[in-house]
């Protein structure tokens, strides 16, 4: 076998995992992939800070024939009795913790760190920069298939759960926010990524981990703010507080399971059978 031959066996091992299907990092299709999903979440974060800036050229609350202003959001009212005083606070862009007190934000932003750092690794063709990007999405894919079980289900039930009643969000985005995102991670897992190594335990204490910390910030922000971003939190007394972020731990652990299960009937990965590398060993 020639030089030439070992060389280009060698480049296709780096570009690509033996078990994804297509290949990863590189200037073709897992670039066009990441640059566009970047784009999307970018114009998403670009509709808050629009929020925010004419917040600070008009009130951020004001009425005009009966209808209330709420930076873009408008709710009609029949009399002022209507008015809930309680939301004369509730403007995400100027309280403590800003729209990360959001799940939502704080899954959209580690989503998009997980494709910057994917597009990256396609511009360089860098193992080490894959490796972090997969490493991220073993946190991002999981954590935002659970924000969108726990949305969509909730919203289902009541969506006074999940948005005041005052609240509205144009339907686009409302599926921009609560869907996009999961599903691009898990096309981005099971087209060009290698599979994940991350086992029972660990799982259990990455998700663990982010309940647990989201918890602490949420009650923080609370705190400081005087009310929760969700008005679920408003309604559920401590303890049933401390049973929903439980159970998110549980269905987070859950979702990995779960993704990595799909990605072995996707890819032929079977059960039973371990894999020999991790997530980001491009190089054998």
């Amino acid at each position: 076998m020639s030089n030439n031959d070992l060389q280009s066996q060698a480049d296709a091992i780096i570009s690509r995992h033996p078990l994804q299907r297509f290949r990863s990092p590189s200037r073709g299709l897992s670039s066009i992939f990441h640059v566009r999903i970047i784009s999307t979440t970018t114009t998403l974060f670009q509709g808050l800070l629009l929020t925010q800036s004419r917040q600070r050229e008009y009130p951020a609350l004001r009425l005009h024939s009966n209808t209330l202003l709420i930076g873009r959001t408008q709710c009609k009212l029949e009399n002022l009795e209507q008015l809930p005083i309680p939301i004369l606070t509730r403007t995400s862009n100027d309280s403590y913790g800003w729209h990360f007190q959001y799940l939502t934000i704080i899954g959209l932003s580690l989503a998009t760190l997980t494709f910057t750092f994917g597009s990256l690794a396609d511009i360089t063709l860098s193992p080490r920069l894959f490796l972090i990007k997969n490493a991220l999405s073993m946190c991002s894919a999981p954590l935002e298939v659970l924000i969108s079980v726990l949305y969509w289900s909730l919203r289902a039930i009541d969506k006074n759960l999940v948005m005041p009643e005052w609240a509205q969000l144009d339907p686009w985005a409302d599926v921009g926010f609560h869907a996009i995102p999961a599903i691009v991670l898990v096309i981005d897992l099971l087209f060009f990524s290698p599979p994940w190594t991350i086992t029972a335990l660990p799982t259990i204490g990455v998700s663990g981990v982010l309940a647990g910390a989201y918890w602490l910030w949420v009650e923080r922000c609370y705190a400081q703010n005087g009310w929760y971003p969700y008005p679920l939190f408003e309604v559920l007394p401590p303890p049933y507080r401390a049973a929903v972020f439980a159970g998110s731990a549980a269905v987070m652990t859950l979702s990995t399971a779960t993704l990595k299960w799909l990605y072995g009937r996707v890819n032929g990965y079977g059960v039973g059978s371990g894999p020999r590398t991790r997530p980001g060993a491009v190089k054998q």
